[in-house]
């Protein structure tokens, strides 16, 4: 009988000086097909005895005897593998799983069961391999990535493998590989089974194999596989000499394959790979992120990064998570019948491929709720909530900056202060001249409103993002930053310095946290101050244009002039009011009004004494006096921080009517109003007020409707009914306030005290209470800058961002509560939330690297990103010691093609990863880093192996079958042969 072994020899270059040497893939099947033949021929007998050792064993639970038949030891390691067999077999793959079948890595559907058993002195294990689906039989077409090794490599589906219970779990003699194939394949023969069984052989990096299978007939397939793992013979490295390799298994002799032409069916997979960026670009990453100050200079090579103009490269630049692509050509069912067709194939362009596939390589590995290597907002977010708890050990900030003060004692020796360069430098960037945002921009379009922080733009803000960056994020680095912080904030106020990115108009948004709205309640007193102290001129000026505009100028909007309170909203004491002596005159910026102007030439007599007017108000006319009503010129409304609110006196003097003033400067303001309003009609009455201020608490008679006289007298009506009551507190403050204009009023805020008020307020912040607010801020503005992002049209990234706002909300607002401690519970949810936010921001980066590299292919960007996010969210929290990689391939299409292919740029000198190119099937002058090719033929007579016989034909049957992977250094070769010996 032949011997079965893959060799071929190689030829000696024209060129070369020496003989190549001869490289043979050469495992010797003399031996083994000598004991094959031997119990293929015997089987009939093992059957025999098989069924009376089950008898024996049944025999023995009754009487004491030795059964002789299964004395062997080689039998009975046959009888245990027949019997492991027999229950795999009885077992549905349900029972199996339910059994404890594991799952493998590289399918959704693919698990093995094992078994231990034993022989003398050694000890194997004897794995099973099945599927639960039974779509696609691996074949000559089939690529899916879903198979295993072993299926790709012989196109079987089920199959054992067997192996010594070794540190290399392989066989390294003959005769013992011999030996437990041909253990196996009697088991199998008498369990009537067509699994294929494999044994390991040599070194473990060949990958080599032997195995066997009974096909149920006459036939039996039987496998080697073998590699080379050094330098590959030339001839093979082309197609033509593979294609030779494969004829020259099953023609009589090497001289036949010029004269004869074989109709050999070929599959050719070819992997490009295609790198997101050079080792330069890299470099460049990793010397920003592991800057432990702030780059805040620009000067680093933000040109050669891939995120330069990303939103958040202004704080870190990320790593790309896409390292870079395998691009995948796929040539199928195709006949080929001689060497020459081969050749040609070789200098085929990828373009003419059936089928292209494109993987991106990214990231092997998720994040862990204990790892926080990647740089990102969420790590230091991360850092941030360690502060917080650290924020405890001391009751102002300046302790965590002294060396001498038992606060310091805890502190960590890692968490060094930065030179007074780097304070100095953030500082500049911070308190930048000119930076100035207006209030429309400043919190009209933030996103995260429902988070008790501060705008993005705002300062504040900026403030708790650069602190995430400065020194490492520490308690100490915090405290050094806020104390300088302070300080900045404190000149600024000092020298009516206009704080820069703060609004200094507009009221004060109390759903922000309090320090920004102490920081813009110190922005408008800086503005109060530097208008008190203008130039007279200056003022005189802007009265005089003030005087000159014409009736068309002064015609604005008359519910911009005036201050509407709700009257259900007031509550409060009325023992002081403004008096004569308190009066005094103050510079006042006026609104305009709708209307006529009153002060024209065809004054009345009765307009001598009237002051403050600005217009009439909408042809109204006074209830006595049947005179045009006049709206007046009013204070601003005072702004109060929320604290503000809290301090004033919430049970306050009770005038026996049925709404009350919640504050003394809501009760000021009113009895400024009126004021105001008696300044500008001499002859008005309380019921004249209550018309113009308030006009829900007028009601007219008629239905409604005001009538007038014939002679234009007043309107009827009266007072709703909680006007009208006896004392009540409105009137008695109409009788108190004096006839005053507003710029002869006394101010309704003082700014120099408010001023003073938000400095000594910043001044002796707590930690705690500091750190709480940056927690809110920094989680909100890391969250308002992610969005900024431009990642296409991914619709599950919109969705997560929207969940994330949704999160963040109920998870800080602990945080705005003020009952914190250093063992809350709270320190360990925004833990988990820092992990939340890292989860998000690393699909939000993947997302705006698809989008980047497939700006001209958007569909390949969202089906990439929706394959991903499919399999990233259920591993989301999961920490997984062996992790499967992301290898979902999607199909380019053809109009994508010129798209892909050029993501592959020409190759450089100095890119280390280009070989020698040697492998043909150039793609932008690159030659794919690997090919797979399927050589099979089915039918051929004649040969050493395949006879034919009367009742079985080859002609349906895959008689041979070739597996092919190499690179341009190394190359494995898999050969599955049908035979009736």
């Amino acid at each position: 009988m032949a011997s079965f072994s893959i060799s071929t020899k190689v030829e000696p270059d024209a060129d070369d000086d020496c003989v190549a040497e001869e490289e043979v893939f050469h495992f010797s099947y003399l031996f083994h097909s000598l004991v094959i033949h031997w119990f293929l021929s015997l089987q009939c007998h093992y059957r025999i005895r098989a069924n009376a050792n089950l008898l024996a064993l049944l025999a023995l639970q009754f009487e004491n005897f030795d059964d002789f038949t299964i004395a062997s030891p080689w039998e009975r390691f046959i009888y245990e593998i027949e019997a492991v067999c027999r229950d795999w077999m009885t077992d549905s793959p349900k029972r199996l799983l339910d059994k404890g079948a594991v799952a493998l890595v590289y399918s959704n559907y693919s698990y093995k069961v094992n078994s231990e058993l034993k022989y003398g002195t050694e000890s194997y294990c004897m794995e099973y391999y099945f599927e639960t689906n039974n779509n696609g039989q691996p074949g000559t077409a089939d690529w899916r990535s879903g198979f295993h090794d072993l299926q790709l490599c012989f196109g079987v589906k089920e199959f054992l493998v067997i192996s010594p219970k070794s540190v290399s779990s392989t066989v390294l003699d003959a005769p013992e590989a011999s030996k437990l194939l041909s253990a196996v394949a009697i088991a199998l023969s008498n369990c009537s089974s067509l699994w294929a069984a494999f044994v390991p052989v040599h070194d473990p990096s060949r990958k080599a194999y032997i195995g066997i299978q009974n096909m149920g007939t006459v036939f039996t397939r039987r496998f080697e596989a073998d590699g080379i793992c050094s330098q590959v013979p030339r001839r093979l490295m082309h197609l033509e000499g593979l294609y030779e390799l494969f004829v020259s298994k099953f023609v009589h002799s090497t001289l036949d394959l010029p004269t004869n032409f074989f109709k050999v069916q070929f599959a050719m997979m070819l992997t490009y790979k295609m790198l997101a960026h050079d080792d330069y670009n890299m470099k460049a990453i990793d010397a920003q992120n592991t800057n432990s100050g702030e780059n805040l200079t620009g000067e680093t090579s933000n040109e050669t990064l891939w995120d330069n103009d990303c939103p958040w490269s202004e704080w870190y630049s990320a790593e790309d998570p896409v390292k870079g692509f395998e691009l995948i050509t796929i040539w199928s069912k195709k006949m080929v019948e001689s060497s020459l067709e081969m050749a040609e194939l070789e200098n085929a362009s990828p373009y003419e491929a059936e089928k292209w596939l494109i993987c991106p390589i990214c990231a092997p590995k998720l994040p862990e709720v204990s790892e926080w290597n990647q740089i990102g907002f969420a790590s230091q977010l991360h850092i941030l909530v360690d502060a917080l708890k650290m924020s405890f050990k001391a009751q102002f900030m300046e302790n965590f900056v002294s060396d001498d003060n038992s606060g310091s004692e805890n502190l960590n020796s890692s968490m060094v202060i930065l030179p007074p360069t780097v304070s100095d430098q953030v500082l500049k960037e911070l308190f930048q001249e000119g930076v100035q945002v207006t209030y429309s921009a400043y919190g009209g379009n933030k996103t995260s409103g429902a988070i008790k922080g501060a705008p993005l733009e705002s300062l504040f803000a900026q403030f708790c993002l650069h602190s995430l960056w400065f020194g490492y994020c520490n308690i100490r680095a915090i405290a050094v930053l806020w104390i300088e912080f302070v300080r900045e904030v404190r000149r600024c106020w000092e020298e009516s310095q206009l704080i820069p990115r703060m609004p200094a108009n507009g009221p004060i948004d109390l759903s922000t946290c309090l320090i920004n709205q102490k920081l813009q309640m110190l922005a408008v007193c800086i503005e109060k101050k530097c208008e008190v102290n203008e130039d007279y001129q200056d003022c005189i000026g802007s009265e005089d244009q003030i005087e000159s505009m014409t009736e068309e100028e002064s015609v604005v909007g008359d519910d911009s002039f005036k201050m509407r309170i709700s009257c259900g909203d007031f509550s409060g004491n009325v023992d002081s009011f403004p008096t004569a002596g308190d009066i005094h005159y103050s510079v006042k910026t006026v609104s305009a009004f709708s209307g006529k102007h009153s002060d024209g030439d065809d004054k009345k007599p009765s307009d001598i004494t009237r002051r403050g007017s600005a217009s009439i108000a909408d042809a109204m006319m006074l209830l006595k006096s049947n005179e045009s009503m006049h709206a007046p010129y009013t204070q601003e409304a005072p702004l109060m921080t929320e604290d503000m609110h809290e301090e004033c006196p919430q049970d306050v003097e009770d005038f026996s009517d049925s709404f009350n003033f919640s504050t003394l400067v809501e009760r000021d303001t009113l009895a400024s109003d009126m004021s105001a309003f008696k300044a500008a009609n001499p002859k008005a009455v309380f019921e004249d007020f209550i018309r113009w201020h308030s006009p829900g608490d007028w009601i007219d008679d008629d239905d409604l409707e005001v009538e007038m006289s014939k002679d234009n007298s007043s309107p009827r009506g009266k007072l709703s009914k909680r006007m009208s009551k006896n004392g009540n507190s409105w009137r008695n403050i109409w009788s108190r306030s004096p006839a005053l204009p507003f710029s002869e009023q006394k101010p309704l805020i003082d700014p120099n005290r408010e001023g003073e008020k938000v400095i000594h307020y910043l001044e002796t912040l707590q930690p705690h209470q500091l750190l709480e607010q940056m927690l809110c801020t920094a989680f909100g503005a890391a969250a308002d800058t992610l969005i900024q992002t431009n990642y296409g049209e991914l619709k599950q990234m919109e969705t997560m961002m929207q969940h994330l706002y949704l999160t963040l909300p109920p998870a800080l607002k602990p945080l705005q509560e003020n009952r914190l401690s250093v063992d809350s519970e709270t320190i360990e949810d925004l833990r988990r939330l820092c992990v939340v936010f890292q989860h998000v921001e690393k699909l939000l980066t993947l997302a705006a690297s698809l989008h980047r590299k497939f700006l001209q292919a958007p569909r390949l960007a969202r089906e990439i990103f929706s394959d991903f996010y499919n399999f990233y969210i259920p591993r989301m929290g999961i920490g997984l010691i062996e992790e499967k990689e992301f290898d979902k391939k999607q199909a380019v299409w053809n109009e994508e093609r010129e798209v892909v292919a050029n993501m592959l740029v020409q190759p450089t000198a100095n890119q280390s990863w280009r070989k020698v190119l040697s492998m043909g099937n150039l793609l932008n002058g690159h030659e794919p880093i690997q090919r797979e090719i399927i050589f099979s033929l089915h039918g051929v007579n004649g040969n050493h192996y395949a006879i034919p016989t009367a009742t079985v034909s080859l002609q349906n049957i895959e008689t041979y079958r070739m597996y092919i992977c190499g690179t341009s250094n190394d190359l494995r070769v898999a050969l599955s042969v049908v035979s009736s010996d």
